[in-house]
């Protein structure tokens, strides 16, 4: 658990500085074009080459050494944010620019992430697993309360030069957590490397045990609904607001305490003994609240709404982690961890893609002469087909949720 939580704090170092940058880039894209495709670009370009390294990546995780790889990825990374703040200086960046250096990050970010999971279970005991997993989930929604709040004040102050020039600093600090750590690796069998075998094993072992299978037949639609409203959250909020990072950095604050609440719950709680269960009823909770956040129109009710959304993310993430390391082994995890991702990105990706042009040329314009129980519900001003599409996507996520606890009683019974 001590080597565990030095690499978990120099992450959460890390990753404050990645989403603070983040957020800083997307003011300046909607600063820059107004237009929410853009946005939804950025989310493309980023899962589009997951899909392909995916394709290898697990096979390299369970075969090389994790800690080299995840050295690799910080150092992308920062080579990344020193070349885009290199650009900035000298008043060259452009959009594409930030297309290009997604593209690069996404790769060697997606080696670095996959080798970090797939050595948890190396290092703490399998009774921890679910709180381990919540911890992450408490890294990624403790940088939301902090990020949002640094980056929404010092953006007017510093602007994207002195955010990519934190975020290069933060990047040092997790390579230095990681460089005096001893990763442990799997054992490794005394056999020849068969890529296309390799390449197999995930897909085979997801196939051949009916609870990853099951799981799966819920995550994907409901990754992808959730995906596809999300890539119109940001141009949501700010079409409503007038641009404000003000409100952005509020709602974001109000996330990630949500989320570390629900993480702190998880930690002391452990979760459901069916780790299903957890699953399924945080899938509820969040399309509900999501549901809320999309049918209102000012921060009174998306900050509650938020902080309640993201509250029931830990439980679901660490359940859905729980299922995985139990039924899959320590030497296999890159590679059926690398499959489950492949899925999921390959969905993720072409939410990224149709969002956009979806809010900014077919819904949104729709709106303006909306009528009836539509135009009462979301009004026909800037956002509010981004909204229609957001809710929408919200019920859907429900949807599913109510169908997976209809068919987990319906075996309970039998």
């Amino acid at each position: 658990m001590r080597t565990f939580i030095i690499l978990w704090l120099g992450q959460l170092v890390s990753t404050i500085g990645t989403y603070m940058t983040g957020f800083a880039l997307e003011l300046w894209t909607w600063e820059l074009t107004g237009s929410a495709t853009p946005l939804a670009l950025m989310g493309f370009f980023f899962q589009a080459p997951r899909i392909l390294i995916n394709l290898v990546s697990g096979v390299i995780v369970d075969r090389f050494n994790r800690k080299h790889l995840m050295l690799l990825g910080d150092t992308i990374a920062v080579l990344s944010s020193m070349f885009l703040l290199l650009l900035s200086l000298t008043h060259t960046l452009q959009l594409w620019h930030l297309y290009f250096t997604t593209v690069i990050v996404s790769i060697f970010s997606q080696l670095q992430e996959l080798s970090y999971s797939a050595s948890i279970s190396l290092l703490v005991p399998v009774q921890q697993y679910a709180r381990v997993s919540s911890m992450g989930s408490a890294l990624h929604y403790g940088s939301l309360i902090i990020a949002p709040a640094i980056a929404a004040s010092l953006y007017p102050i510093i602007g994207i030069n002195g955010i990519l020039g934190i975020d290069c600093f933060t990047f040092l600090i997790a390579i230095a957590t990681l460089l005096p750590r001893r990763i442990p690796q799997p054992e490794q069998a005394e056999t020849p490397v068969d890529l296309w075998q390799d390449l197999s094993v995930g897909f085979r072992l997801l196939l051949s045990h009916s609870p990853l299978r099951n799981l799966l037949l819920l995550t994907l639609p409901f990754g992808f609904v959730h995906d596809l409203g999300e890539n119109l959250y940001t141009p949501m909020v700010l079409a409503r607001t007038s641009g404000s990072a003000a409100v952005l950095g509020q709602i974001g604050i109000s996330a990630g305490i949500g989320g570390v609440t629900g993480a702190i719950a998880v930690t002391l709680w452990g979760g459901f003994r069916q780790p299903i269960r957890g699953v399924l009823v945080s899938m509820l909770g969040a399309g509900l609240s999501k549901m809320t956040v999309g049918l209102g129109r000012s921060a009174q009710v998306w900050l509650p709404a938020q902080f309640c959304s993201s509250s029931n993310f830990p439980l679901m993430e660490s359940s859905e982690t729980a299922i995985w390391m139990t039924n899959v082994k320590p030497g296999e995890q890159g590679r059926v961890f690398a499959a489950n991702s492949l899925l999921g990105q390959c969905l993720s990706a072409i939410a990224a893609l149709i969002a956009g042009p979806l809010g900014d040329q077919i819904v949104e314009p729709a709106m303006t002469s909306s009528t009836g129980l539509v135009r009462w519900m979301f009004g026909s001003s800037p956002g509010s087909g981004f909204a229609l599409i957001y809710t929408s996507c919200s019920l859907s996520m429900i949807a599913i949720a109510l169908y997976g606890l209809h068919t987990q009683f319906k075996e309970e019974d039998t």
